[in-house]
């Protein structure tokens, strides 16, 4: 029989594992085992968060993208960090020796952490009861900057430290100083050493002095404390104790500390830059590239090369600025005038302010009109024989309006699509010397309402020639010229589309007076094949585009095309000699002193709403256009495209060849085209008898030229005037 034991209250049983943890040796071992664990489920928390193998591989900085000028001018840059990547050994020594004897004196000689400056800061702090200075190594410094937050807690500086070990594993001392002077915010939005230099100093790092590389270094310990820009005391204090450091180190002798510490700090006046030169043009580059190729502009570091000709931009820019002042106060004039002023101010504003008093204000009246009803502009400029664009403003100021209308906005050309019109006829076999009656007709719109037109100084008359009609821009012989002679609108819609004018057209006979909208690119686009002898480039901003390692990852493809016969284009380009010469356009030569062979023609739409001139050279196509951005306001009466767009084109036509020092470049006659002189009165060959007067050259298809002489003037041969003889004679 088995014996049952029963264990009472009073008796105890100890295990042996309970017994052994009762000992000191078992209750060590189980502390150990607390802190072990405890440990290592707190670097496995940190751990989690700290940069993979793989992400310490590969650095790939921010890198800003920066768009070129024609003439290799930095004019714009697009970043989320501005960096620009420099390598270890063309950055100058003198900036490494400053950055070392500054921040790390040890730093080719530790792993990551200096365990002697650690502990003695450690040990101090302890002692004084004080917060420990900064200990950081570069390492640690560029780990922090590179993968973790800048809070200040225990937590992150081991995630720092580890961080920096892991960095020392993986790369080299060289390219540990390479990354750290291109990443490092330098203050001013400026990352890395180049960025800053360019800010601070307006040169590349490799030209910068000693004094300088001491300066940048300094503003690594707190940029926005010491910016020679908001503080130069504390700047220059501060690049002081970076030179003593070097000094103390003999990184530079005595001598070369006395000469660099007496130097002052120069730096650029800061200026706000943001948006750099031709802004509407880099956002006209950067939509291109973002929306057709998705490059990310903002981090890749690309080279951007454009067309655009920094000095014809800055030409460009002051002509619109020179002349903005004149257009406003006409607009403020025709409000005044037109008792419009009220009209610009909210209800509620009305009826808790004395309006009265307010509108005797001039300068509230200024403001008022400026705010609410600003003038806007736009100016485009296209080499013809490449289309290239040398200059673009799209509006009077990017930081306020972002709308480029130089290539978003869609406005009637008016008189300056009549050449469109001219070219049709033209190349279809009739002379500048055809025809029309100069009387009142009725045309149809293209909402299908009619319009019986008037001439612009409201003259009618008799039988007017193509020339003459283009050179003081009748409205009635253009209408004339398309219903009589072309007869067929879609034909003057199909010329247009073929000479680049890619907005829709209505074939309406209206057409003829320009009102179908276009944008002022395409149509300055489509007076270049006047210009290029009959052929259309297609207008280009973008050269080449480089990724960071200078790979070429886009090249733009020249597109051309002949769209118009050689002659057609050279009569053309002849009429329109005769709108700049005597004609509308005129007062470019004898106000503005433009006196290059050119061609060109004014437009102005009903109610003065927009006003144009386009004109052009064998070298330069330019297109201005003026308005208000609501279509249905108007400019001001009077406010044509002589008075209102050729006091911008002209000036900027001037300085822009005066600047660039292009040679005179006069169009060149193709063959199957004959110049004679005609008698004006019969339109046939002049004759010896005809009056000095009334004879004037002309050009022709070879197989029109007249055949027969002059009948009008008869009678014995006379002498010419001597005055007249070998000269060549004007073109009416």
């Amino acid at each position: 029989m088995k014996r049952k034991f029963r264990v009472s209250e009073d008796d105890s049983y100890t295990s042996p594992r309970s017994r052994f943890f009762s000992t000191t040796f078992g209750r060590t071992l189980l502390v150990l085992f607390i802190i072990s664990l405890s440990g290592g489920v707190f670097l496995y928390i940190i751990a989690r968060d700290l940069p993979s193998l793989s992400q310490l591989e590969s650095y790939k900085p921010k890198l800003s993208s920066k768009v070129y000028s024609a003439d290799l001018r930095i004019i714009n840059e697009f970043y989320e960090e501005k960096r620009s990547f420099v390598p270890l050994e063309e950055l100058p020594d003198a900036l490494l020796k400053a950055l070392i004897a500054t921040e790390d004196r040890k730093f080719h000689d530790h792993w990551g952490i200096d365990l002697r400056r650690f502990a003695t800061v450690a040990l101090t702090s302890m002692v004084t009861f004080e917060r420990p200075s900064a200990v950081s190594t570069l390492t640690q410094q560029l780990a922090r900057q590179l993968y973790l937050t800048l809070e200040r807690t225990i937590k992150r500086k081991i995630k720092e430290i580890i961080t920096a070990i892991q960095i020392e594993r993986t790369y080299t001392k060289d390219e540990i100083l390479e990354m750290y002077l291109n990443h490092m915010n330098f203050g001013h939005g400026s990352y890395g050493a180049q960025s800053a230099s360019i800010k601070y100093f307006d040169k590349d790092v490799q030209e910068l002095t000693t004094d300088e590389c001491a300066m940048l270094v300094g503003l690594l310990k707190a940029p926005s404390h010491y910016t020679p820009f908001w503080h130069p005391n504390k700047a220059l204090t501060r690049r002081n104790v970076v030179l003593t450091a070097m000094r103390d180190i003999n990184f530079i002798s005595e001598d070369e500390y006395a000469e660099y510490v007496k130097k002052p700090i120069e730096v650029l006046e800061t200026k706000n830059t943001a948006y750099g030169l031709a802004p509407y043009f880099t956002e006209y580059v950067r939509k291109n590239l973002q929306d057709k190729y998705g490059y990310n502009l903002y981090t890749d570091g690309l080279s951007i090369y454009t067309t655009i000709d920094s000095r014809a931009q800055t030409v460009a820019e002051r002509a619109v600025q020179n002349h903005l002042p004149e257009l406003q106060s006409k607009v403020k004039k025709h409000l005044i005038k037109e008792k419009m002023i009220k009209g610009l101010l909210d209800s509620a504003f009305v009826e808790n302010n004395d309006i009265k008093s307010l509108l005797r204000d001039s300068t509230f009246v200024d403001s008022l009109v400026l705010e609410k009803v600003p003038a806007q502009v736009a100016l485009v400029s296209i080499d013809p024989r490449n289309g290239h664009i040398l200059a673009m403003v799209g509006g009077r100021d990017f930081t306020k309006y972002k709308f480029n209308r130089a290539v978003q906005a869609h406005r009637q050309p008016g008189s300056a699509f009549k050449p469109f019109v001219y070219t049709v006829a033209i190349d279809n076999g009739y002379p500048p010397t055809y025809e029309v009656l100069n009387q009142p007709v009725v045309t149809f719109m293209p909402d299908g309402s009619r319009w019986s037109p008037q001439n612009y100084d409201l003259s009618i008359g008799g039988l007017t020639t193509f020339r003459e009609g283009l050179r003081r821009s009748l409205n009635l012989v253009t209408v004339r010229v398309l219903q009589n002679v072309i007869q067929k609108p879609s034909l003057v819609v199909e010329y247009a589309h073929k000479m680049g004018i890619k907005s829709p057209l209505a074939a309406v006979d209206a057409i003829a007076l320009g009102v179908s909208d276009v944008t002022p690119l395409e149509i300055t686009s489509a007076y270049g094949v006047f210009a290029n002898a009959g052929v259309l480039v297609e207008p280009v901003a973008i050269l080449r585009v480089e990724d960071k390692n200078g790979n070429v990852i886009f090249e733009h493809i020249p597109r051309s095309q002949e769209v118009l016969r050689k002659q057609t284009a050279y009569i053309m380009t002849d009429m329109l000699q005769t709108v700049m010469d005597h004609g509308t356009g005129a007062r470019g030569r004898w106000m503005y002193h433009f006196y290059r062979p050119a061609g060109g023609k004014t437009g102005t739409t009903q109610n003065y709403s927009d006003a144009w001139f386009l004109g052009f050279t064998p070298q330069i196509v330019t297109g201005v256009w003026v308005g208000l951005d609501n279509y249905t306001m108007s400019l001001g009466a009077g406010q044509t495209g002589t008075r209102a767009a050729l006091p911008i084109w002209g000036p900027y036509m001037k300085a822009v060849y005066d600047t660039l020092a292009l040679p005179e470049m006069d169009f060149t006659i193709p063959d199957g085209v004959t110049r004679v002189e005609i008698c004006l009165d019969t339109k046939k060959l002049a004759n010896d008898v005809c009056p000095s007067a009334r004879i004037s050259e002309e050009v022709f298809f070879t197989n029109l030229v007249p055949k027969d002489n002059c009948d009008k003037h008869v009678g014995p041969r006379r002498t010419r005037d001597k005055r007249s003889k070998g000269k060549k004679r004007k073109r009416f």
